[in-house]
């Protein structure tokens, strides 16, 4: 519940300590003062003792080289925490001043910030606002707002990491998968992610859950705790741009589908009031964003497709409009995908990425506040540490960034990736408490062909091939991988940075085919899932890895399953 009064009728006052005073005409044609500056103070999300708070401010005189903005509360209203201001409080007077990267405000020109409050009693909004000691009319509102009142049992506020304190939601349908294979029952109470990977998935389809069935689900399993689930927002138009065949339902130019009859949808559900008290964690569009840099122009790796996606825009509007709407859910928590090392580690890939994802971040209305973080490995198998070997290590002279493995790239685990890039992600504009998940759903890589220490010294290459956890042929493969096993459990916490390990991906689900299989659910046949399959230049023209008779992606494959059983590390009782 939202509602705002409209900056004209404060216009329409000759405001006090204005100068240099401009006229404008009222719709009644009386000749009317305009303001020096106007406020728009939206409170965006209140519960029983906080808020949260969206400020706008519009200079309409003289540009300025630098700003502050003051106010005060008419009751016990405190500022807790706030961004892309300075913020202080004193008494009930609050101030708030420019960051470095916003101080200048042009004519005409505006500047928003955000903050976190405390309240007791009412939550009125502050009657008057200050810009550098002239006075600024109000445009007022939200919840809480002299045109509305609070609403009742608002939902919770977003914590710094939605994982902590939490269980987190356990999908019924794969956990009776996963129960009736032989030994599932070790893992069958694991939570994961709820893929939501085509348009008919969010109402249920070929006699799945649907989306509010799954919520209804969760509220069953959450109990008096806090409880996290998990969706996975995957449905781009022209989706899977790299991919070998299509693999969504959506063509390259069907955005406004995307918007209206997917995104729309899962909003609406999302935002019901009877879902509020879930901590509701999306990964926004898998394998999406990084294809803009990685596989375009000239690059020997680019995919027409692509291309097409980086021309038309719809990757970045398609994602923009994902975290504004979803953003605008006070109990959902965005994390968008960040691709994997073994993709984006390289110099010319890394900080290009992040400046990618900032774009899509602030595209068709979202803001950097609509991002709470990003995911890496989703879906995928690169190893969550290598303990053999280092990226510093040099072997017969050489570094083993030389090593045909790594080919140069800067990053041997997905750790270490993670960490770095959510360094690289706020050096990008990206807010600096933003957390990272690593999906660890089958990147264990153990059994008996685990190494157990460094390979031989040789050369860098039977250092690294003889250390590496990580079995693949490359690192660019990615379906249905031979020889992986379930890796970390979920958990919340487990390093610096890193919000949670979490099994995005539900282990025993097809990435793909491997070979054609008619089906109306929009899944091509790509080769990379083909056992026989020798390459391509975005796997260095290696063998695919794939394993054998494996069903539609998001089918259960049985073999697999069992295979991630065995080559589980940390091994299973």
């Amino acid at each position: 519940m939202s509602r705002t009064r409209t900056a004209l009728l404060a216009a329409m006052a000759l405001v006090a300590g204005a100068t240099g005073t401009a006229f404008a005409v009222d719709p009644g044609g009386a000749e009317v003062a305009a303001v020096p500056c106007t406020v728009d103070y939206k409170i965006q999300n209140q519960w029983s003792t906080g808020f949260t708070a969206a400020v706008t401010v519009t200079n309409n005189s003289a540009a300025k080289s630098s700003w502050s903005l003051k106010w005060s509360y008419a009751g016990n209203q405190k500022v807790t925490s706030g961004w892309n201001a300075k913020l202080s409080q004193s008494g009930a007077a609050v101030t708030a001043a420019n960051e470095s990267y916003n101080a200048q405000l042009a004519n005409g020109g505006s500047v928003s910030f955000g903050f976190q409050g405390s309240y007791s009693g009412s939550n009125a909004i502050p009657a008057t606002f200050t810009l550098d000691g002239v006075t600024c009319n109000v445009d007022s509102g939200g919840p809480g707002g002299p045109t509305d009142p609070p609403d009742p049992g608002g939902p919770a506020n977003r914590v710094n990491n939605p994982y902590d304190g939490a269980k987190v939601y356990v999908n019924p349908e794969w956990s009776e998968k996963a129960a009736a294979e032989p030994g599932g029952s070790r893992v069958s109470n694991q939570p994961t992610g709820v893929w939501l990977d085509r348009t008919a998935a969010v109402n249920g389809a070929g006699g799945k859950m649907g989306l509010r069935a799954h919520l209804d689900e969760a509220l069953r399993q959450k109990g008096s705790g806090e409880l996290v689930v998990q969706l996975v927002i995957y449905n781009l138009p022209g989706r899977d741009c790299s991919a070998l065949a299509s693999n969504g339902e959506l063509g390259p130019t069907e955005i406004d589908r995307y918007k209206t009859e997917y995104i729309d949808p899962i909003k609406t559900i999302l935002a019901d009031s009877k879902y509020s008290s879930l901590r509701i964690v999306t990964t926004v569009e898998i394998d999406s964003l990084p294809n803009l840099v990685t596989n375009t122009g000239s690059r020997p790796t680019a995919v027409p497709q692509c291309d097409v996606m980086k021309a038309n825009g719809n990757y970045v509007k398609g994602v923009g409009y994902a975290l504004n709407k979803l953003g605008d859910v006070p109990n959902v928590y965005n994390y968008v995908d960040a691709g994997h090392h073994g993709w984006i580690g390289w110099d010319d890939n890394f900080g290009p990425t992040a400046t990618i994802m900032k774009e899509a971040a602030t595209a068709e209305g979202a803001t950097v506040n609509d991002v709470h973080g990003f995911i890496t490995n989703t879906a995928n198998y690169s190893a969550l540490k290598e303990d053999n070997f280092t990226i510093n290590d040099t072997v017969a002279g050489k570094s083993v960034r030389e090593s045909k493995w790594l080919d140069w790239n800067r990053y041997v685990d997905e750790l270490s990736y993670a960490q770095a890039f959510r360094n690289q992600l706020v050096s990008s504009g990206f807010n600096s408490n933003i957390g990272m998940l690593i999906d660890t759903s089958r990147n264990g890589w153990g059994g008996t062909a685990r190494p157990t220490g460094p390979g031989a010294t040789t050369s860098v290459d039977t250092y690294v091939d003889g250390g590496r956890y990580d079995r693949r042929f490359n690192g660019g493969n990615w379906c249905n991988q031979s020889g992986a096993g379930l890796g970390e459990r979920p958990q919340a916490a487990p390093a610096a940075g890193i919000d949670a390990y979490v099994w995005m991906k539900p282990p025993g689900e097809s990435d793909g085919a491997s070979k054609a299989i008619p089906n109306d659910e929009g899944k091509g046949f790509d080769r990379m899932c083909d056992p026989t399959y020798t390459g391509n230049p975005r796997n260095n023209h290696n063998m695919s890895g794939a394993l054998a008779d494996a069903p539609l992606s998001g089918h259960w494959f049985s073999a697999q399953f069992r295979q991630l059983m065995q080559n589980a590390y940390p091994p299973l009782s």
